[in-house]
């Protein structure tokens, strides 16, 4: 028998590895041995949920779990199985606590690592891990080092580098935008600009990855970079200082009308609480007396931000929301701190099936205490709350630590099974397409251990999401076929990019300094529409006598005689939106998309007198009865 490496003798690992995992001190220990890394993880990883988990894990059953699946990623097909320390179903067998499920994975470990020399032990680490996560819920994950890194930088809401959004067309890195404040925006790089060169060598040729890892780097190193402009004839080159360049959560913050205002938050990360203090500040100069909070498609994110968003709504030592846990530092009340700056003004919350988490904690906590009209499609259902622990490779465990209970009372978690997370995740889809019948459906099903009472006595649902008080059918009338194709196949990105490429000087003398005479007076000329359509019919959009409706077949769009012209508008909309997202940034892309493309928000402008009665119904100058419509079952 020959040892893949060299191996501590089993004993003297066992006990070491097992004292480190409870003093805290694992990380400081170094090794050049893999196998001492991995073992390590897979004993971090158990000691995170074990110790952590919300509910009681069964020792026993991630044991099991982990070496099937560890099994079923072994590549030697000729390893032995039966009455081997990789049969879990040994007689044998008993795994009753920590020591004993590490003791019997080290035993595992060793026996596939002696015995299949070419098997990659740490992938099959990773795939065991995966089994022990594998017995608990859907949000309870194991996330490798590189993931860990991108996932870190999402929610911290900053990373380092040079500031730009790029895309690689055509073996070409173009700049769709510098950002706001960055380096390479206050170097007077520009959207259009082609990066040709990093550090005198070529660059072109690079996939997204190795552009980021080339122009990411530490905050204060230097790049170099060449720039081919388009109208410039000899290429620019500039060195751009690194610094922290911010992840921006709230994607746009505008005045709908005189009075009202519009926030949308795509996720809760470190800084979203003060970009939506920025935002307010930036509006209320502006008129803001009511306010349309957008967080649909938002999938959550850090529990205090959300806690943070929540309390500027109301006042001082209201209840917010609750977490439990089996471990009592995980159980905790959350009240507002403060007077909230929105606390005594209109708002309405737009919602939908993506909206999940940290969200529903917001969403929530406003329909609870009656304070705010939640509009749109129920919600996710994720009522679950996770902490990330890292691993001596520097890979994640996220661990759910605790369920959050609205103010009523509510648990909105959506029922899971153990190891169904795919299903899981497809509920949404699975859904009745007509919302009102979805939320009705729901609500007949819902027992009465699952209905609770908000401040003014209305009815809410625990066990499924937040069903909104004024649901709103997603418009499905307008057919997208066209539009989707224009952007899988890059058409509608590279008639701006090239639009711009021969009119941006023009473009920009005329309207950069005022952004919402754009928005409404730019239109498209007819030479501009038809010159889109040749681009489109080059790609694959056939316009034929064969069909009646859109069709797509072997990578090509097929769309009957007049169907171009009937949706046009959609193109020029999205191409409108595109412009404004390479001329001014990501911000103003949803202004422009939204006043083509967004009922929903449309129809919620039309509701500000149902807020109106759900405010009478809070301060006691109205009956339920005068909101009855509010309700899903006797809505509009």
């Amino acid at each position: 028998m020959t040892i893949k490496r060299f191996l501590i003798p089993s004993a003297i690992i066992s006990i070491v590895l097992f004292f480190l995992s409870f003093t805290g001190v694992d990380q400081v220990v170094k090794s050049e041995n893999d196998d001492t890394t991995n073992l390590t993880k897979y004993v971090q990883a158990q000691r995170s949920i074990v110790q952590n988990y919300f509910g009681y894990p069964d020792v026993d059953m991630m044991y099991r779990a982990s070496i099937r699946y560890m099994v079923n990623a072994i590549e030697d097909s000729t390893l032995q199985i039966d009455g081997t320390p990789i049969d879990t179903t040994f007689p044998g067998l008993d795994v009753s606590s920590i020591r004993d499920a590490y003791e019997n994975f080290e035993s595992a470990y060793l026996y596939v690592a002696n015995n299949s020399p070419d098997e990659d032990m740490k992938r099959l680490t990773e795939v065991a891990i995966r089994g022990l996560f594998s017995t608990l819920d859907p949000h309870s994950v194991f996330i490798e080092a590189k993931e860990s890194e991108v996932d870190q930088e999402n929610f911290a809401g900053k990373f380092q580098g040079i500031g730009v959004q790029f895309n690689v067309i055509q073996d070409t890195i173009t700049v769709v935008t510098a950002i706001a404040g960055g380096p390479s925006d206050q170097l007077g790089i520009q959207s259009g600009d082609r990066i040709i060169e990093i550090e005198d060598s070529s660059a072109v040729g690079f996939d997204n990855e190795q552009v980021v890892s080339r122009l990411r780097g530490e905050k204060g190193s230097k790049v170099r970079v060449t720039i081919k402009r388009p109208g410039v004839k000899n290429p620019l080159k500039f060195t751009i200082t690194r610094d922290d360049i911010p992840l921006y959560t709230v994607d746009a913050a505008y005045m709908l009308d005189d009075e009202t205002g519009y926030i949308k938050i795509n996720r809760f990360a470190a800084t979203t609480h003060d970009e939506f203090m920025q935002a307010m500040a930036g509006l209320k100069p502006k008129g803001m007396e009511r306010l349309v909070l957008d967080l649909r498609g938002n999938p959550g994110g850090y529990l205090g931000q959300a806690v943070a968003i929540a309390e500027e709504f109301f006042p001082r030592g209201t209840e917010l929301v609750a977490t439990e846990s089996r471990h009592n530092r995980f159980t905790q009340e959350y009240y507002s701190r403060k007077d909230g700056i929105f606390k005594d003004k209109p708002v309405i919350v737009l919602v939908d099936e993506g909206a999940a988490s940290a969200s529903e904690i917001v969403s929530g906590a406003l329909q609870d205490h009656d304070r705010a009209l939640i509009v749109g499609r129920r919600t996710f259902g994720k009522g679950l709350v996770q902490q990330q622990y890292e691993l001596i490779d520097k890979s994640m465990v996220r661990v759910t630590i605790s369920r959050y209970m609205t103010p009523s009372g509510r648990v909105i978690q959506k029922q899971f099974t153990e190891g169904g997370g795919e299903e899981y995740a497809y509920e949404i889809y699975q859904r009745n397409d007509n919302a009102m019948n979805d939320a009705v459906e729901f609500v007949d099903q819902i027992p009465d251990s699952l209905q609770y009472k908000t401040d003014a006595g209305r009815t809410v649902y625990g066990g499924g999401g937040i069903v909104p008080d004024y649901i709103i059918q997603q418009d499905t009338s307008r057919s997208g076929y066209m539009i989707n194709f224009a952007i899988r196949k890059r058409v509608s990105f590279d008639f701006v990019r090239d639009y711009l490429d021969k009119n941006g000087d023009e473009f920009r003398a005329k309207w950069e300094n005022d952004f919402e005479s754009f928005r409404k007076d730019f239109e498209w000329s007819a030479e501009e529409i038809s010159d889109f359509k040749t681009r489109m019919v080059e790609e694959g959009f056939i316009v034929t006598d064969d069909v009646n409706s859109p069709k797509f077949e072997n990578d090509s769009l097929f769309v009957p005689q007049g169907y171009f012209e009937e949706v046009q508008w959609m193109a020029e909309g999205r191409m409108k939106a595109e412009i404004a997202r390479q001329i001014w940034g990501m911000q103003y892309f949803y202004p422009v998309v939204n006043d083509y493309f967004d009922t929903t928000l449309k129809e919620s402008m039309t509701l500000w007198d149902a807020y109106g009665r759900l405010e009478a119904l809070a301060k006691g100058q109205a009956s339920l009865d005068d909101i009855s419509n509010l309700d899903p079952d006797g809505g509009k």
